[in-house]
This record gives structure tokens, sequence and C-alpha cells, in this order.
């Protein structure tokens, strides 16, 4: 009898866990849906656009949603400037800023009014390449662009970076059916919490790593 009460008592608390565990990733879930559906409407000296895949000389459609939003507001004049983040995931083909570049000079956009970041490869790296890039042209404020449920944790990384950086949400997104939706919001529900809890050991190892070694989102 002991056994079994133990048993039970051990199942419950396994369950509370669980429970408490969906609870709290119900909330970041939220947190990141709510966030993401407010951008600002002030202007910065330039504006991030976060890196994503491109299909050889072409932006994928994520890529292609965040930079016509960014290209809308250097014509709004909002921004004076363009940064493009993003590295290649192999030797030979052209990087997502390179990509980008060419897209938004199709677009009008002046190449003296672009910069680019040809090495990261994920958010904390896109916004640490940004920084290095804003102080070499002494900028000091950015719109940071991404997709909408991608914004709460590029937000937090501007902000464990030191960014002056506001958040500027593309106004569509590939990501329209709820399936699709469902696995992004989890992707970015796990990848924040996991930031919240992490950041500080991970952002003093990543500052001093070489750019480069990890997937773009």
């Amino acid at each position: 009898m002991r056994h079994l009460a133990f048993f039970r008592f051990v199942g419950m608390a396994l369950a509370g866990c669980v429970l408490l565990l969906s609870l709290l990733m119900a909330g970041v879930a939220i947190q990141i849906v709510l966030y993401g559906s407010n951008g600002t409407t002030q202007s910065a000296q330039a504006a991030v656009v976060l890196g994503a895949a491109a299909w050889g000389n072409r932006p994928s459609p994520v890529y292609r949603e965040r930079l016509n939003e960014a290209i809308r507001l250097y014509k709004q004049g909002r921004v004076n400037s363009l940064i493009f983040t993003g590295g290649t995931p192999e030797l030979g083909y052209p990087s997502e800023a390179e990509v980008a570049r060419d897209y938004a000079k199709q677009q009008g956009v002046p190449d003296s009014a672009i910069l680019v970041d040809v090495k990261s490869r994920t958010t904390f790296e896109n916004l640490l390449q940004a920084r290095a890039l804003m102080r070499g042209a002494g900028i000091q404020s950015v719109l940071v662009v991404s997709d909408p449920l991608h914004m709460r944790r590029a937000m937090y990384i501007a902000s464990e970076l030191g960014l002056d950086a506001q958040p500027a949400p593309s106004d569509s997104s590939r990501f329209q059916s709820w399936p699709s939706r469902a696995r992004f919001l989890w992707r970015e529900t796990w990848s924040y919490s996991e930031q919240l809890l992490f950041s500080g050991a991970r952002r003093e190892s990543q500052i001093n790593a070489t750019p480069g070694s990890d997937s773009s989102e």
C-alpha cells in the first residue's frame, strides 16, 4: 500500500509539473502573438532586416515579406538606410543579404542606402553583425523588421545587445495556414523560452564566437 501511495504521489507530482509547464509555455506563446501584432509608428535612422532563406538568387517567400516591409519603410521616409543580414548556408551560393540587396535595388533603393552583413546565420548573429555595421556607419537607432511571430524574441535579443531598436513586423506573412503558423509559433515559443532561461551564458559565448555556424531563421 505504501508503494502504491508513493507511486500515486509521484504521478500526481509529474502531472502537476507537466500542467505548470504547459501553462507557462501557453503564456509565452500568447505574449509572442500579442507582441507581434503591434508595430511602432516611429521613425529611425535605419531598418535591420533579419535574415531568412534565399532560393538561389531569389528571396524565399518569408524573406520577401520582410524585404517588402523594409522597402516600404524606406520609401515612406521612416528610415534612411536598410541593413540586410544573413550569410549563405553553402559555399558558392549568394548570401541572404546579397540577395536582399539585389532585390531592394530592383525596387528602386539606391546602393548608397544599403548595408549588408554576409556572415550571420542566426537571429542573434544577425543583430550582432548589424550592431557592428551600425557603429561603423554612425547609426544610432533602428527598426527591426521580421515576421510578426519572430518579433518578441528578436526584440529581446536587440535589448540584450543594447540596441536602440523598435519593432517593425511585416504586415503579411507566408505563414497563413493554421498548421504552418502553429509550427512557427511552437518553434518561437520554445526558442524564446530558452533565450529567457539561458541568455546570460549564451550571450557571452556567442559574442565571442565566430558567426556562421548555425542555420538562419
